[in-house]
């Protein structure tokens, strides 16, 4: 369902679909339009977003600076007799109260301003022979190379046509801790138990990848895939250098999927050893028949 955002630079109207990111430091308040709401969200410390940069791709790709819009002055007076202030500093919370808005606001001037981005507007980039893009192409940079405090990363619908491909995201383990969740929709990776407004948690250093049943089904016809699209889907991840601690509301939830790692259970090799006992001379004659 959609959010009315209020800021002291004004409104926002977030629909589904849509996210929004209030700067640090700004007040705000959350209204409920059409009833109870559900998402995801994510604090940063040390450092603002920013788009990546392209590099090569050029300035015209992923998302575009003129689809992230910014609200409007709007004053508000006297609408309530009292308001109460929640403020996070230094790690806790405090309130003060106070007779007149924080919101009265008449105009103001800058870039430090909230924003929303409809995730529609994302341009994605793939391959258009084999293997995959580098995955540099989907992150932010930070102050430090390499790695990233949080990155916003999307799964958006998008055509597939890498040949002779594992074409799902492949396996891997990397320094990032990874928080993926699923908007709407299904996830290509995970062929069962992974529903919309559910989510999942991969700290660094864990492997993780594809469950069994895509796994196998993606090997059976990599060779002749033809190209398909992904569509009604919207899957999106929080990617951190830093280790999130899971509190224990989480744990103690009845909706925590005890078994997530079976989806896992029954993978094998689909590796070949033809060739792999070749000696060296065996394979320096191929290549010397080969140049000839």
């Amino acid at each position: 369902m959609g959010l009315w955002i209020e800021t002291e630079c004004g409104r926002l109207l977030v629909s589904p679909g849509e996210i929004a990111v209030v700067p640090q430091g700004f007040r705000f308040s959350i209204d409920l339009p059409d009833g109870d709401s559900r998402g995801y969200v994510a604090e940063i410390y040390g450092a603002h977003f920013q788009l990546p940069d392209l590099g090569p791709i050029g300035a015209n790709g992923l998302a575009a600076p003129r689809d992230f819009l910014a609200p409007t002055a709007w004053f508000e007076e006297g609408l309530r007799p009292e308001y109460t202030i929640v403020q996070k500093f230094g790690g806790e919370l405090f309130t003060a109260k106070q007779d007149f808005s924080p919101f009265n606001v008449v105009a103001w001037h800058g870039n430090y301003v909230p924003y929303k981005y409809d995730l529609q507007k994302f341009c994605p980039y793939n391959t258009v022979l084999v293997d995959h893009g580098d995955p540099s192409i989907n992150t932010a940079p930070t102050d430090k190379p390499g790695v990233a405090l949080l990155d916003f990363v999307i799964f958006p619908p998008r055509w597939l046509v890498a040949e002779h491909t594992f074409r799902p995201p492949y396996y891997h383990r990397n320094c990032m801790s990874e928080f993926m969740g699923l908007i709407y929709g299904a996830y290509e990776a995970k062929a069962d138990g992974f529903l919309p407004g559910g989510a999942s948690l991969h700290s660094c250093m864990t492997p993780h990848g594809p469950d069994t049943t895509t796994y196998e089904a993606t090997i059976a016809r990599v060779n002749a895939m033809a190209p398909s699209k992904l569509t009604g889907t919207m899957a999106f991840m929080f990617e951190s250098a830093l280790v999130p601690r899971v509190c224990h509301w989480a744990l103690e939830s009845p909706f925590l999927d005890h078994d997530y790692y079976q989806c896992w259970i029954g993978l094998k090799s689909h590796f070949s050893r033809i060739g792999l006992n070749e000696t060296n001379a065996e394979q320096t004659e191929k290549k010397t028949e080969a140049l000839e």
